[in-house]
């Protein structure tokens, strides 16, 4: 195949189009290996590419030099002067000569080969001596050797891999940046959604907290905190003051579930109009429940954007302490629990419909916990918050060893709970919680692998949830929750139980499902969340990041590495969607949004952890030195002692 007479940019994708075709039809082994991009999709990449740069530059002269020159450079075929990651790079109309790195030779009948030592590339006009293998001598190895080392294989295949990852990167980044919305000319969030072949958007064109997080993430790694530092600002004025809900208002310092810029004409100048926005604090949303995480997330995404940017100014603001200290004493105030972990009712998180999480999700503890550790490390000392500060680290203490203590499972935990004595009444009682070994289901004394445990889903009297919740437990590791053995112990159970949580795509919100009579009466015939759909133990791609900073913590990224590769296969084809259905996750989710902004920045944080470990320290919070004394102090004690009235200063059951 000669690629010397190249004239213009269809004549090279349709070179690229014949050399890829007959790199994965003329080779079984290729052909039948996993393919992360079908050579449809690389072809339509590069086209999108090319478009793009042809409407920045007007010179067709030079496009035609350079355009060719940046489809086998963006496909991963060596460094040929990288016109689109040098975008600052000035552009003339005369012909400039470009270094290459690589090359594409073809064999008629016996495979493409790719050859790493290409040094110079001959592309419409540009002469630069070219250094290929040719067919007289891919005939002289063949006829030295008998056939091409199975060496040179794998090196075109790992090109090719790698050439159709970087799209699908590229890719992400692209949808990413067109789903950002602007506030008076600033970016200021990322819309949930944008799915060109739905016609209903309900709320899917607004910037939810929960779902910018990961995009936020995004940017901070990538070093554009412009985006990150407006939203954590606007968001702020919008917390909960006046704002009412049902006729009642909800508690102070609550942050909104989602808001949205609207354009609404000047009072008094029709002609005019402003741009306004428009908080949901869940009056609106399906179910009406309003969002407890939204404060929790702002917090930690407060303190990743500190780190990140090395920019205090923002969390050391006036405003920004202010909004700290209403959420927090939102958290901490007073009630009628008695438990150190959060009430909270039902939907009330990231499953945000009726899936019988009401009560002490491990999700909610998870996220406040890690609030908790983030703001008293922002906080600045005075005497107004000496009080907060307290009770603040008396709660992060008891909530450490509630949730360590009681939320825990194992096969060792599970026969203690399977031999259980009820209707225990006193201060040292084993069976605080009244729990019936009844509850145990079949289906976990199958599922309990022998090296492994996990948090269970919720805790309160005389009920334990022991479906595995996802989220809940990849952010106990990052929060440091849990001990480090448990954090270990949880990444050694979704090992082992990889075909469950992961299977074709990761990662499994909850498992098992529920169905039967159980769904019909938990969820309420929920029919979006029917068995292994949805929040029903449907699979969503967004939870990769999580996972990835909890394996990064842990220092076991390889199974971070794993679960994305497994995403790479499908994600970019099936259009990014928002979530997966079935068991094993074949199908995209029968009501899931395409193009969801947080599958696509899930994806994108997990990539850029992996390819920098360090960078994950924005987000992992570190128990420090008091706090490990006090909970030292807690362990060592006998927590079945008896307690007399008279030293009743504990405040939460432990």
């Amino acid at each position: 195949m000669s690629i010397m007479s190249i004239g213009n940019c269809e004549v090279v994708l349709q070179v690229f189009s014949r050399a890829v075709s007959q790199i994965s039809g003329s080779d079984l082994s290729f052909r039948n290996s996993d393919s992360v991009c079908p050579t449809t999709f690389l072809i339509k990449c590069i086209k999108r590419r090319a478009l793009r740069h042809m409407n920045n530059f007007k010179c067709s002269s030079m496009i035609r030099s350079h355009i060719g020159v940046s489809l086998f450079n963006s496909v991963g075929f060596g460094k040929i002067g990288n016109l689109l990651n040098n975008r600052s790079q000035h552009l003339t109309c005369e012909c400039q000569h470009a270094e290459s790195g690589g090359g594409v030779t073809t064999e008629d009948g016996n495979g493409t080969w790719f050859v790493e030592s290409t040094k110079k590339l001959n592309l419409n006009g540009l002469v630069t001596n070219p250094n290929v293998l040719g067919f007289e001598d891919i005939q002289q190895l063949k006829s030295k050797d008998g056939l091409m080392s199975n060496r040179s294989v794998g090196i075109g295949r790992d090109a090719f891999h790698n050439a159709a990852v970087n799209s699908i990167e590229n890719e992400a980044w692209d949808l990413l940046r067109e789903s950002v919305v602007y506030y008076c000319g600033s970016p200021i969030g990322t819309i949930a959604a944008n799915d060109p072949t739905s016609s209903s958007v309900l709320n899917y064109d607004q910037v939810f907290i929960r779902d910018f997080i990961p995009s936020g993430i995004a940017f901070l790694l990538k070093g554009e905190y412009d985006i990150v530092r407006n939203f954590i600002l606007h968001t702020l004025q919008l917390q909960s003051w006046e704002k009412t809900m049902d006729c009642h208002s909800p508690g102070q310092g609550l942050m909104p579930a989602s808001f949205k810029v609207r354009t609404v004409p000047l009072d008094g100048d029709d002609s005019a109009t402003e741009e306004v926005l428009d908080p949901d604090f869940g009056e609106a949303a399906i179910g009406r429940v309003a969002p407890v995480d939204s404060g929790l997330w702002w917090i930690i995404l407060l303190r990743a954007y500190g780190k990140c940017s090395n920019d205090l100014s923002v969390q050391e603001r006036v405003d920004v302490q202010t909004g700290i200290k209403m959420i927090l004493r939102l958290c901490l105030a007073d009630g009628f629990d008695m438990f150190p972990t959060l009430l909270v009712t039902d939907g009330s998180c990231m499953i945000d419909r009726r899936m019988g999480i009401h009560g002490h999700p491990l999700e909610i503890q998870a996220l406040f916990y890690s609030a908790l550790l983030c703001a008293r490390e922002m906080l600045t000392p005075e005497d107004g918050s000496a009080d907060l500060i307290r009770a603040l680290n008396n709660r992060l203490v008891a909530l450490s060893f509630h949730i360590r203590e009681y939320y825990w499972i194992d096969l060792r935990k599970l026969n203690e709970i399977y031999r259980y004595k009820t209707e225990e009444y006193s201060y040292d009682a084993v069976n605080k919680f009244n729990i019936y070994p009844d509850q145990i289901s079949p289906w976990l004394v199958e599922w309990m692998p022998n090296k492994g445990g996990y948090l269970i889903g919720n805790l309160q009297p005389a009920h334990m949830d022991f479906r595995f919740f996802s989220l809940g437990n990849l952010w106990s590791i990052v929060s440091g929750v849990v001990t480090n053995d448990q954090s270990h112990a949880i990444l050694d159970l979704i090992e082992a139980k990889w075909t469950d949580l992961v299977a074709d795509m990761p990662f499994k919100i909850c498992y098992p499902a529920l169905d039967g009579q159980e769904w019909q009466i938990v969820t309420g015939s929920d029919p979006k969340n029917t068995p292994w759909s949805y929040h029903n133990a449907g699979s969503w791609p967004t939870l990769l990041w999580q996972l990835t900073v909890a394996c990064i913590k842990m220092n076991r990224p390889e199974i971070a590495t794993r679960a994305v590769e497994v995403a790479e296969k499908r994600i970019s084809q099936d259009k990014w969607p928002e979530y997966y259905d079935t068991k094993r996750a074949r199908f995209i989710g029968k009501q899931a949004r395409l193009f969801q902004t947080w599958s696509i920045a899930g994806y994108l944080v997990a990539k850029l952890l992996l390819a920098d470990p360090s960078a994950a320290k924005v987000l992992i919070t570190e128990e420090d030195s008091e706090l490990v004394n006090a909970f030292t102090c807690m362990i060592s004690a006998n927590p079945r002692r008896k307690r007399g009235r008279k030293n009743l200063k504990q405040t939460y059951i432990v």
